[in-house]
């Protein structure tokens, strides 16, 4: 999704600036299009949609599933979690969420406070909080901070978590994380 309307920059500068214009209403509202515009194709099954995303994205990605019962699932890498009793409620869709124990801004005792929440709810989440990890750590261009083996990781929990989601007996290949 483009939520910038197509601006676009390597300098993380603009990029903070870009990322502090976003007007949650709005986002949250281009989210939910996307979601129908997905949900409308003849070539998708509006059963089998998730939502996935990265720091910012993964919040994102866990607010579209408070906002949209009919997700089907949800990924939410390093993003931050909702703590709202409400919010958590309103998710229906299985939300996975990949940590790392060294995240200053999402610490584990909030990622751990969000599944005992969801789990109290009666709802279906699967947490992993990756061990000598911090924030983006599964992003290559994080020279300090990327952990290859924990990104690899994260993506095959990923795709068979996206996969036991989708509960769909047809078999669609080979996946590939790079």
């Amino acid at each position: 999704m483009d939520l910038y309307d197509g601006k676009v920059t390597v300098d993380p500068c603009e990029a903070r600036k870009l990322k502090r214009s976003l007007r949650q209403e709005r986002t949250i509202d281009d989210l939910k299009a996307a979601f129908e515009y997905l949900a409308k194709r003849p070539d998708v099954d509006p059963k089998h949609i998730a939502s996935l995303g990265w720091s910012m994205g993964g919040g994102l990605a866990v607010q579209l599933a408070i906002d949209e019962l009919r997700l089907a699932a949800c990924v939410v890498n390093y993003g931050p979690l909702p703590a709202n009793a409400t919010d958590i409620q309103n998710i229906d869709a299985a939300v996975l969420g990949i940590f790392g124990a060294f995240d200053r801004g999402i610490p584990p005792s909030k990622v751990r406070a969000f599944e005992r929440c969801m789990e109290t709810a009666g709802k279906r989440v699967d947490i992993k909080i990756y061990a000598r990890a911090g924030h983006a750590f599964e992003n290559p261009m994080n020279t300090k901070g990327y952990r290859p083996k924990a990104a690899d990781d994260a993506c095959s929990r990923t795709l068979k978590f996206l996969e036991q989601a989708k509960q769909s007996s047809s078999r669609s290949g080979a996946h590939e994380c790079r």
